[in-house]
């Protein structure tokens, strides 16, 4: 081992041979074949792993490809051939990796690797004694021989293993191990590496490159009495509500890129037995109890991940000939803390989400608050519209219907059709498509149109938008007052009628049941 103090411009030598130095692997011409072997592949006695405590510079451990763990307390003056305490191991087994603990000065972590000798088993050791003792956490449940190890910087009970078909995990310290399947494919995993300031796992592959798991940080909360619950949400940190826009980018098909850590509130949680029987369903509320959004649980036995992109649910649009972008964006909710009630069968389970706002956002907390309001203003007026539209075109079909079976409603029924589709016409587009024949945009088409451009963006509306927005309000305050006198006029003679003459009524779903659908 040698060692630098100056960024590597000199180095000085701290160690004698810490190998076993056996003369019959060091041995270059006796290879096996008919001509000498200079790859080097068939000859060793090298020192493969060198871990340095991070509590402790003095404290490094070394691992040989011919079977020793050597370990200095004193920064290289003495060093000790700590194998003979490991039990169980085979002679000159390749230690591939050593960690040195965060949570001990004298804990350390050894992996070893015996598929060249044709031994798959895993041999995984542990020692809190600077190597006096090592205990063997390799179970049964590691299907094959492992390379490398890496703890959890503040469970010291949580460990994650790299072994030649994927990635295993402890929660108990090495009692029992579960296989990570979770987007993980069964390759071998060459290094772990912990990001300490992201929580994400980082392992490197033979075969695949580089696997990042973002933010392990949960699986720290994962003990055995966790396991025991039916349902257990994990807490999260606050999600940041990134103002960008989901659009844009290029091809990264022939490039060596990933996708970014989803930017949507995560809700983990665990279930101890997959769902099966029985509903389960998901609401995020406010904390008035509000139902702001229905995500889809996931029903899987483990650890489940719902995501939702702190919004409400896409306003309900007015139906017409037409398509419009406006009826898919939906208004981000604001920061605060909302609650996630998850319904199992008869029980139900409540977990808090904290969202905060992007400290990068160009918008002030004031221009925010307005922007909201304005976004709601739309989104509710959309709503309204569609509901006029529906209970309009409902009543026509009523009008219809009665003057169809009664001709002594014949006119009044048609006068109130007449004035019903002219004013439909000012609301949307009853003829032609989006193609062919397209007519002029109506009120439905300028109010989604305007709703989407303002809640879709991340800046405030400007002046020409608030004057739009004026125009639009009016417009549907006129539509709202003369939909209303039609009805207390046209509309109020024919439930006469059908009152009268003992018909049924007229029969509209109430606002709720309209938004429901």
């Amino acid at each position: 081992v040698h060692v630098s103090e100056d960024m590597g411009n000199s180095w000085k030598k701290i160690s004698p041979d810490l190998t076993t130095n056996d003369p019959v692997k060091t041995d270059q011409s006796k290879t096996g074949g008919l001509s000498k072997d200079n790859s080097g592949a068939e000859n060793h006695c090298t020192i493969f792993t060198i871990a340095e405590s991070p509590l402790d510079q003095n404290v490094i451990w070394v691992g040989t490809d011919d079977g020793n763990v050597q370990v200095t307390t004193n920064g290289g003056k003495n060093w000790t051939n700590t194998t003979p305490n490991i039990s169980g191991l085979p002679a000159n087994t390749w230690c591939y990796h050593i960690e040195a603990s965060v949570h001990g000065k004298g804990t350390a972590y050894a992996v070893f690797d015996g598929h060249t000798k044709n031994d798959m088993n895993a041999y995984v050791y542990k020692t809190t004694d600077y190597g006096k003792t090592w205990t063997s956490i390799a179970t049964d449940q590691i299907e094959t021989f492992a390379r490398n190890i890496q703890e959890d910087y503040e469970n010291e009970d949580l460990l994650f293993l790299g072994t030649e078909f994927g990635l295993y995990i402890t929660v108990d310290g090495g009692k029992n191990w579960s296989k990570f399947t979770n987007n993980m494919p069964a390759t071998a995993v060459h290094f772990v590496d912990l990001q300490k300031k992201t929580n994400d796992l980082v392992m490197g592959t033979h075969g695949r490159g580089v696997i990042i798991i973002d933010d392990i940080s949960p699986l720290r909360q994962i003990n055995q009495e966790m396991l025991q619950e039916s349902v257990h949400f994990f807490d999260t940190k606050p999600t940041v509500m990134k103002e960008e826009s989901g659009f844009g980018g290029g091809s990264t098909e022939l490039q060596f890129v990933g996708p970014n850590p989803p930017s949507s509130a995560l809700v983990m949680y665990y279930l101890k037995k997959r769902h099966t029987f029985g509903k389960m369903s998901m609401e995020i509320q406010d904390q008035d109890g509000n139902v702001l959004a229905t995500p889809t649980p996931s029903k899987s036995k483990g650890i489940n991940i719902v995501k939702w992109n702190y919004s409400y649910k896409l306003p309900k649009i007015a139906k017409a000939k037409t398509f419009t972008f406006g009826g898919f964006t939906a208004p981000q909710v604001p920061a605060g803390t909302y609650k996630v009630v998850l319904k199992k069968g008869k029980q139900t389970y409540e977990h808090d989400l904290v969202l905060v706002n992007d400290k990068k956002s160009q918008m002030t907390d004031a221009q925010r608050i307005a922007k909201h309001e304005i976004d709601m203003k739309l989104y509710n007026m959309n709503q309204d519209l569609a509901y006029m539209v529906y209970d309009l075109d409902e009543t026509v079909a009523k009008a219809e219907a009665v003057a169809k079976e009664n001709p002594k409603a014949k006119k009044v029924a048609n006068a109130l059709v007449e004035e019903l589709n002219a004013l439909k016409e000012t609301l949307v587009i009853t003829s032609g498509d989006n193609y062919v024949d397209s007519a002029e945009p109506q009120l439905r088409e300028k109010l989604a149109d305007t709703y989407g451009k303002i809640a879709g963006s991340f800046t405030p509306p400007s002046a020409s938008d608030m004057e739009n927005i004026a125009l639009i309000e009016e417009r549907f305050n006129e539509a709202k007052a003369s939909f209303e006198k039609i009805k207390s006029k046209r509309l109020k003679k024919l439930n006469d009628f059908i009152t009268k003459n003992e018909l049924e009524p007229l029969k509209l779903k109430t606002f709720e049941e309209f938004l429901s659908e």
